[in-house]
């Protein structure tokens, strides 16, 4: 039996100084996703596309390490992020992993607003095979919803650092 579960966030950032770079600033894409990730785990693979290590977790008793490998694009006053390839290190026992990502950060007039869909589908281990589905999606959410809202915090402080540093570098 599989277990599926998701999570949501939406961004709204003010952006005081130099907002009408950030169209250009956007372009950028392994800085600004190394902004918006942790760039200690994120290995560029080639144009708009980057290998992740997602920070492990422990889910019960099992230690969760996802690698996703991350695709880029740039339309406009945009950029799009989105999982091309995902696997767990560590659990050779899971039939099945699949973790889907689809953020989307777009520069207005004021700031940046975006929005990111995090999820996952998995097969139960054997190791929860006795706990019931409910709580184990229920955990799963909880965990969704705690990698997206780190992110979110990220982007709100450490993506509107790196944004002023690369204007005063331009």
């Amino acid at each position: 039996m599989s277990l599926a579960f998701n999570a949501r966030q939406k961004i709204e950032l003010f952006v005081q100084h130099n907002a009408e770079q950030l169209s250009d600033y956007l372009l950028q894409q392994e800085r600004v996703v190394g902004a918006m990730l942790d760039s200690r785990k994120l290995t560029p693979l080639g144009p708009g596309s980057f290998k992740y290590e997602v920070t492990s977790f422990q889910v019960f008793q099992l230690q969760i390490n996802p690698v996703v490998t991350i695709g880029v694009k740039n339309t406009d006053s945009t950029i799009r992020m989105f999982v091309t390839d995902s696997h767990l290190d560590g659990l050779g026992f899971v039939d099945d992993f699949d973790l889907t990502l689809d953020a989307i950060l777009e520069a207005k007039p004021s700031g940046l607003e975006g929005e990111a869909v995090l999820g996952v589908t998995v097969s139960r281990p054997p190791l929860l095979r006795l706990i019931p589905p409910p709580i184990l999606e229920s955990t799963g959410q909880s965990i969704l919803n705690g990698i997206l809202l780190g992110i979110k915090a990220r982007v709100g402080k450490q993506l509107i650092l790196d944004f002023q540093d690369w204007c005063k570098e331009n």
